[in-house]
């Protein structure tokens, strides 16, 4: 499993999952519209489904291996207790392509554990969007396979219409009451259907106690972290000393002087770090970004920190003069569109600069 997340954190592997993404996000607007208007479904439909779930699965799956830290990134969901989230996408996704992909209704009992899973996945990827705290993830990522859940779910209630009678001789009890809560009016039967989550779940923690997970995993999962919408361990952070963070333009300040050209040395997390034009330019607009668009920064300064943990992790390599060099002209291009943001947005734009890493 070690070996398979690391496959997944690599650069090239999370591009690749990108661009299906993307691909599948502009399949999916295309075909949305053209079943709005009475299309029939198409081969682009089913590529769109798989492209907007399957990354984000291996997204939340991708959190494994990862630890509650104070000065890093750190992890989304609680080491001790991801395996009941984990879980529970993954049987979410399975009642989805289960939905999608069937022809024939299966028996009253299992349809409706089938739809309370989907219900279930809903809520958990409305839940994930609001602990990350980030619109533009729920808007692009989270709202699409909302979509798609609610679709399908039209479709699995479209199908018990059509194919279940309303009563069956000789039927226990049970399946009875099934049969007439799946053929019930929508709005009817979705209140219903979410009351019998509630039993579902029970069921499936009482099954995951059997691999070390407790009564409350399903919560705890988001509140034992740090640093997210959901969290309830930031004070276990204040006045921990973090060393200093390995980031792309700390990395080229300490590039040869004669290239990098430090001005002076700055103050970061109470201890020293040397500074020079780019580092504090790119430090300025990043403040910029904080103050003017808080929405945006959030993601940015995620993927920023998942770069520095990057970093972190070979500063063996990072920490040669010449890599630095390297890293400090690629960083040029960057350093240029934030000053030139900085001068647009900023009617001091040489103050902001200056005051960066001081007491």
């Amino acid at each position: 499993m070690e070996q398979l997340m690391d496959v997944v954190s690599e650069p090239i592997f999370s591009i690749l999952l990108a661009v299906l993404y993307l691909l599948g996000f502009v399949a999916f607007v295309v075909e949305l519209i053209r079943r709005m208007t009475g299309a029939e479904q198409t081969f682009a439909w089913k590529f769109a489904e798989v492209c907007l779930i399957l990354p984000e699965l291996i997204g939340i799956f991708s959190d494994i291996g990862r630890v509650n830290d104070c000065c890093h990134e750190t992890a989304m969901l609680s080491p001790h207790h991801r395996l009941s989230i984990l879980v529970v996408t993954v049987i979410s996704v399975v009642a989805y392509f289960y939905s999608s992909r069937r022809i024939r209704l299966a028996t009253p009992g299992i349809e409706v554990v089938v739809n309370c899973c989907l219900l279930v996945g809903m809520m958990l990827w409305v839940v994930i969007a609001f602990h990350m705290q980030d619109l533009p993830f729920f808007i692009f990522f989270s709202l699409p396979q909302l979509v798609l859940f609610v679709l399908v779910l039209a479709k699995n209630h479209a199908l018990a219409l059509a194919s279940l009678n309303s009563e069956e001789a000789g039927e226990p009890i049970l399946l009875r009451w099934c049969r007439k809560i799946l053929l019930l009016k929508a709005f009817k039967k979705i209140p219903l259907l979410l009351l019998l989550c509630l039993p579902v779940l029970v069921v499936l923690a009482g099954v995951l106690l059997l691999f070390g997970q407790q009564p409350d995993s399903m919560i705890r999962a988001f509140t034992d972290t740090y640093k997210q919408g959901l969290s309830q361990l930031d004070s276990q952070c204040i006045g921990v000393p973090c060393a200093e963070g390995h980031f792309l333009c700390s990395v080229a300040a300490g590039g040869h002087s004669g290239f990098v050209r430090p001005i002076r040395t700055g103050i970061r997390r109470g201890r020293k770090i040397l500074c020079n034009r780019q580092l504090l330019v790119a430090n300025a607009f990043e403040e910029l970004l904080q103050q003017r668009l808080p929405w945006l920064h959030r993601p940015v300064r995620k993927f920023y920190n998942r770069i520095g943990s990057l970093i972190h992790r070979y500063y063996g390599i990072f920490g040669n003069k010449w890599v630095a060099d390297l890293v400090y002209l690629l960083m040029k291009p960057l350093e240029w569109i934030f000053l030139i943001t900085l001068y647009l947005a900023d009617r001091r734009p040489e103050d902001r600069i200056a005051k960066q890493y001081t007491l």
